[in-house]
């Protein structure tokens, strides 16, 4: 029995680095988010630029809860339209999925191949830190 509860804590204790790292650094997220002002900005409900970026992608402010392909005025991908009509509501673990290969997560998430997103970046390293920086503007 207590080799058990010491083997379960030092499970916890090894693990517990791993869940601190998949949180996400929201301040070196907001440096690597300056892959992604190419396409996309964060400008809050009143307006007002958070970071300053291009309008190729949609606004990204309040990203985190918000119901895949809904951002107000903007035209999306057919892929990501079907996202939003099966009810997916954009959570950090999905956030950071779909950043990492847009089109290989739409397509595990809707079934179709042959839908393809607009977004054809694909982030390799941290993933984890933009999504925790986006997770801090806005809230839907």
């Amino acid at each position: 029995m207590k080799a058990t509860i010491f083997a379960s804590l030092a499970m916890l204790t090894m693990t517990a680095p791993v869940f601190a790292q998949e949180a996400g650094d929201p301040a070196k997220g907001e440096n690597e988010f300056k892959k992604c002002r190419a396409c996309h900005m964060i400008r809050d409900d009143a307006g007002t630029d958070i970071v300053k970026g291009g309008t190729t992608g949609p606004n990204l402010y309040g990203i985190v809860g918000r119901k895949a392909g809904s951002e107000e005025g903007f035209k999306y991908s057919d892929a990501l339209i079907k996202l939003g009509e099966a009810g997916e509501v954009w959570t950090q673990e999905d956030l950071i999925g779909y950043i990492t290969d847009p089109n290989k997560y739409t397509e595990e998430k809707v079934g179709d191949p042959s839908l393809k997103t607009k977004m054809t970046f694909k982030l390799a390293r941290g993933q984890a830190d933009v999504v925790a920086f986006l997770a801090q503007h806005g809230a839907h």
